[in-house]
Order: structure tokens, then C-alpha cells, then sequence
């Protein structure tokens, strides 16, 4: 058992709803609070000297100078297992290329396929390893991570494969997903829906019978998938046992709609949703994630945030880490931006990076500081809260502990 505190504050995010707005007010704030954890799980969260009282035969792990906890960060949508780079495309799309002329040119995603296909697996260890630690120390210790940069089935279960692998490297909770429906591979001679039944009979059995992933996910888009052939490929994809989860609404609206209709734990992107849909995906218990380092990469529109809470959905917040759309993966600092332009509170958005994001990946056993909870949380040297979205990413974590362990 072991003590961990005093810190100027703790917010634990206990007591608060999963779905709909949150005021600032309904946060519940530990002053000189402390965080008792045993066995990798919080046993008590409450006023330091209290429970140094209540359990003095815990150990003490002393802050020392003024910090504030907030429970880890969750990052529901990445893609960070890749090769390559795709600063070209970046530098051409701010010159005025279009997504089809840079596509054209040899880049977009089918530039990340062919440098992922072509790095060996140990240098997709390597560089995937790297980002999942940039990533901790970000104070983010949950992390689903995507295939998709293989489109075949011997480099789709490669990039899965070393995420399970970097699984063991590292103590932070990796989420894989089978994202082999990014989009037809340029290779493969079939139509778009051949294709997805191949990913169905080829690729899929495979990924079961090895455990390398129990979530898969689609891009419904113009470029990529269309509505009716997705939503079978995702109602096959369920009936063999897998969660489900959609690229949504990225760029053109309705696909929102089939991840409600199909049961999908989430629709992720949303920044051309619209408001019939929207109200549809509030009701629903598919979680709206907003990925607003999409928006900053490729200059569109932020996902419409105040609207889903204020229609009672259930809002996430994640980087989509990426080479192409989402270079930066820094999720703190999209998230306060996104908060700047979409007015969200910082509850709300706290609320997007935890819980809700746990939520979306089916874990219901962190991001709150509470009793039962998985003790994985985040400390700032700072004397309030709200200093950590107010410096919108350049207050960086201090402390990182996964289950009750500091690790940085």
C-alpha cells in the first residue's frame, strides 16, 4: 500500500455524467489531497494527512514541491504505427494542392503504405515504441493504436503483430485495431467491395486467431468507402466477434448514422456532420470523437463539440496521430485549441481525454481518481488546474504513474 501526495490539488472527474455538458463547477477538487493505491489500484483518494492518519502503514511517496493530479489521459484514435514520412504532402496542401493532386503526385495515404510495407518489423517496433513513449510523457498511458498502412494481409498483421509486441515493451495499456478498411489498395485488382470481403475472409480470421486486435474500424468516405458496402463489412465484421468503431463524416455527412445504426463504440472525426445527424449520435451509445488534430493538419473545420454535448452525446477527444492529416500528437494542445473555437469547458474537455475516451475503447476501469479505478494519473508543477489547458500544451507533465508506479 502506499501514500501518494500531498498535492496542491486533485481533480479527481469522479461523479460525472457520461453523456452532456459539464460545468467547471461540478468539478470535485482535493485541496492538499493525497492518492492511496495498492496492488496497481486506488484504494482511497482524499485529504493527504487524513489518510497518512487513517493507514499508517503505507508507504510515503512525498511531493515535495507544488504540483496538481489529474487522472491519465486517455487517447482513443491514433495511427501511430507507420513508416515514412509525409511532410511533402503537408508543405503542398498549405502551397494549394488539392487532396487528389497530392495523391496523384505519389503522396496521401498510399505513401504511408508503401513505407510502412517496406520497413522491416523491428524498425516498426523502434519507431512505434518511440511514440507510445512521447506519448506517456505526454501523461497519456492508455493508447489505441491503428493498422491500416498495409491494405494487405501479410503487412496488416505485421503492423499488428508489432503493436503487440510493443505492447510488451512498454507499461502503457496499447488498444489495437484492425483498420485494414483504410482504403482500397491501389494493388489489389478487385472492386472496393471485393475488397472488404477479402478483408473479411483473408485478413480478419487471422487477426482473431493470433489476438491481435478485437476492435475494427472503416473509412467511410468518397475517397475510401461507401455508406452501403460499409455498413456490411461492419455488421460482418461484428457477427465475427469484433468491436466496431468508423471513420465518420470527415468530409462528407451520413456516416455517423451507420456507426449508430450498426452499434459502433464510436464515430470518430464528425467535422462534417450535420445537425439531424448529430442529434441522432447524441442519443445514441456510440461516442463522438473529436479529432481536432485533423482539423489543424489539413485546415478544415473543427468537429461540431458544443453541439454533440449540448445535445447530450457522449464527447471524446484523441490526436489521430498520424503522418499525413495529424502530424503533431499532441493532445493537450489540440484539445485546448479545440476548446478555444468549440467553447468547452475545462471539465468538458478533461472529461474528453479520460473517461469518455475509456468509454469509447470499452474500458471501465480508469480515468477517474477513485476507489477500484486503475491508478494511472498525471501530475504538473503548477498551483491550479487550469493552468494545464490554459498553456495549451507547453505545461508539460511532471509525474507520470501507471498503476500507482512512477514511470516518469
Amino acid at each position: 500500500m502506499k501514500l501518494t501526495g500531498p498535492f496542491k490539488q486533485i481533480v479527481t472527474l469522479a461523479n460525472l455524467p457520461l453523456r452532456g455538458a459539464i460545468s467547471d463547477e461540478q468539478l470535485e477538487v482535493i485541496t492538499d489531497g493525497g492518492i492511496l493505491t495498492e496492488n496497481g489500484v486506488i484504494k482511497k483518494t482524499g485529504i493527504f494527512t487524513n489518510l497518512k492518519n487513517e493507514f499508517p502503514q503505507a508507504g510515503i511517496n512525498l511531493i515535495e514541491d507544488e504540483q496538481i493530479c489529474l487522472p491519465a489521459f486517455v487517447d482513443a484514435h491514433t495511427h501511430i504505427c507507420f513508416g515514412g514520412s509525409r511532410a511533402n504532402d503537408f508543405a503542398m496542401r498549405n502551397a494549394g494542392k488539392s487532396y487528389l493532386e497530392i495523391a496523384e503526385s505519389g503522396g496521401g495515404i498510399w505513401s504511408s503504405v508503401q513505407h510502412t510495407r517496406a520497413a522491416t518489423e523491428q524498425e516498426l517496433i523502434e519507431t512505434t515504441l518511440a511514440r507510445a513513449n512521447a506519448l506517456i510523457a505526454l501523461g497519456i498511458t492508455t493508447i489505441e493504436i491503428k493498422s491500416g498502412y498495409g491494405l494487405d494481409p501479410e503487412n496488416e498483421l505485421k503492423m499488428l503483430r508489432v503493436i503487440k509486441k510493443v505492447q510488451q515493451l512498454t507499461k502503457a495499456t496499447l488498444i489495437p485495431t484492425c483498420l485494414s478498411a483504410h482504403l482500397k489498395p491501389k494493388d489489389y485488382s478487385g472492386s472496393a467491395e471485393e475488397y472488404l470481403d477479402h478483408i473479411v475472409t483473408d485478413i480478419l480470421p487471422k487477426v482473431k486467431a493470433e489476438q491481435l486486435a478485437q476492435r475494427v474500424d472503416i473509412f467511410i468516405e468518397q475517397s475510401a468507402f461507401q455508406p452501403e458496402e460499409s455498413k456490411k463489412f461492419l455488421l460482418k465484421a461484428k457477427e465475427l466477434g469484433f468491436e466496431i468503431t468508423v471513420h465518420a463524416d470527415q468530409f462528407t455527412p451520413g456516416s455517423s448514422r451507420i456507426a449508430v445504426e450498426v452499434g459502433a463504440r464510436s464515430a470518430d472525426h464528425l467535422e462534417a456532420t450535420i445537425d439531424e445527424d448529430l442529434a441522432y449520435l447524441a442519443q445514441s451509445e456510440t461516442v463522438a470523437i473529436a479529432l481536432p488534430g485533423a482539423s489543424l493538419g489539413l485546415g478544415e473545420k473543427f468537429a461540431p463539440a458544443r453541439k454533440i454535448l449540448d445535445k447530450g452525446g457522449i464527447l471524446a477527444i484523441a490526436s489521430d496521430w498520424n503522418p499525413g492529416s495529424a502530424p503533431m500528437g499532441n493532445l493537450i494542445t489540440q484539445a485546448s485549441i479545440l476548446a478555444t473555437y468549440q467553447k468547452l469547458s475545462t471539465a468538458e474537455v478533461l472529461a474528453g481525454m479520460t473517461f469518455r475516451a475509456a468509454f469509447a475503447l470499452n474500458l471501465m476501469d480508469r480515468g477517474t481518481l477513485e476507489h477500484g479505478k486503475k491508478a494511472d494519473f498525471v501530475t504538473f508543477k503548477t498551483d491550479h488546474f487550469q493552468n494545464v489547458l490554459y498553456h495549451q500544451g507547453s505545461l508539460t507533465a511532471k509525474q507520470v504513474y501507471i498503476s500507482g508506479e512512477r514511470i516518469q
